[in-house]
């Protein structure tokens, strides 16, 4: 059975801002998917398809406003309390530390400088 996610969008109102936060927060680079047509574009995060997990990208259109919804899409890390510890300083909010799931790991809660709550995941 594969995993269930194949793919993610975290739509943003200010793409400049959002795609600073994440690449701070992240320390990646996000690269533009699509030529902006209508007020709409993409920057999708670092993928490689050859091997598990998902990849997705940061989406602004005027037909969708970020923030306020309930879906939560946790970034694999090797330790979550290095890029928590960006959040702040890169405009987002710190929504709760580095906390213990049990045998799964690790969480820290933020929300990003577009209003999305995001989950930072690791095992140590």
């Amino acid at each position: 059975m594969n995993n269930p996610i194949g793919w993610f969008e975290i739509y943003v109102d200010d793409m400049s801002r959002a795609k600073t936060f994440y690449e701070t927060v992240l320390n990646v680079s996000l690269t533009s998917m699509v030529d902006p047509v209508d007020g709409f574009s993409m920057y999708g995060f670092p993928s490689d398809m050859e091997n598990y997990g998902s990849s997705g990208a940061l989406v602004s259109s005027p037909a969708v406003k970020a923030g306020n919804n309930s879906t939560v899409v946790y970034f694999s890390c090797e330790d979550c309390a290095t890029e928590a510890s960006r959040v702040v300083e890169a405009g987002g909010v710190l929504e709760r530390e580095k906390f213990a799931i049990g045998e799964y790991g690790f969480v820290s809660l933020a929300k990003d400088t577009e209003g999305n709550l995001i989950g930072l995941h690791s095992l140590k």
